[in-house]
């Protein structure tokens, strides 16, 4: 009994803090919009659709993994990104000096508001890769290459925006 007793004695007072989740998020209880704009893609080289998937990306990781209600403009909450680089080197070269894997990388910059705690403001560009090998041509790979750094993009402009990692 003191078990419980103790369990549900610490659960309300991490809840009555308000500004911790079991998500991992920190958000100010008096915090309750964002505004996610789409993400432009000011890069050298684009793939057409790739600013439409990040977009939908980081709105689909704040809808699940916040209880903030996404709005149009004017969110306590503003994280507007741009895609800055998207480009393709070689990362394993043979004894013929042919590359034998290709990397593609995509860098995005990030500029997070919080109109209430200002002091919680990012401004940071994040990038992330892929490899893969060179025998495959990248429009047979880009797609699957694309979700798995979008994964690893949202997953890092989250932690560093609401998750203050």
């Amino acid at each position: 009994m003191k078990h419980i007793i103790a369990i549900i004695s610490a659960i309300a007072l991490v809840g009555s803090c308000g500004i911790y989740s079991f998500t991992g998020t920190s958000i100010q209880p008096d915090v309750k919009t964002i505004t996610i704009p789409y993400v432009e893609n000011k890069a050298i080289r684009v793939n057409p659709s790739l600013s439409n998937d990040i977009t939908e990306a980081l709105q689909d990781k704040f809808r699940k993994l916040t209880s903030l209600t996404q709005v149009e403009t004017d969110g306590d909450l503003e994280l507007v990104c741009e895609i800055t680089g998207y480009d393709v080197k070689a990362t394993a070269v043979t004894a013929d000096e042919v590359a034998a894997q290709n990397r593609l990388t995509v860098t995005v910059k990030v500029e997070f508001s919080n109109r209430k705690y200002p002091e919680d403001d990012v401004s940071k560009s994040f990038s992330a890769y892929a490899d893969y090998d060179s025998n495959n041509s990248l429009d047979a790979v880009e797609g699957s290459l694309c979700e798995e750094i979008i994964e690893k993009l949202c997953e890092d402009i989250f932690n560093a925006t609401v998750a203050q990692w």
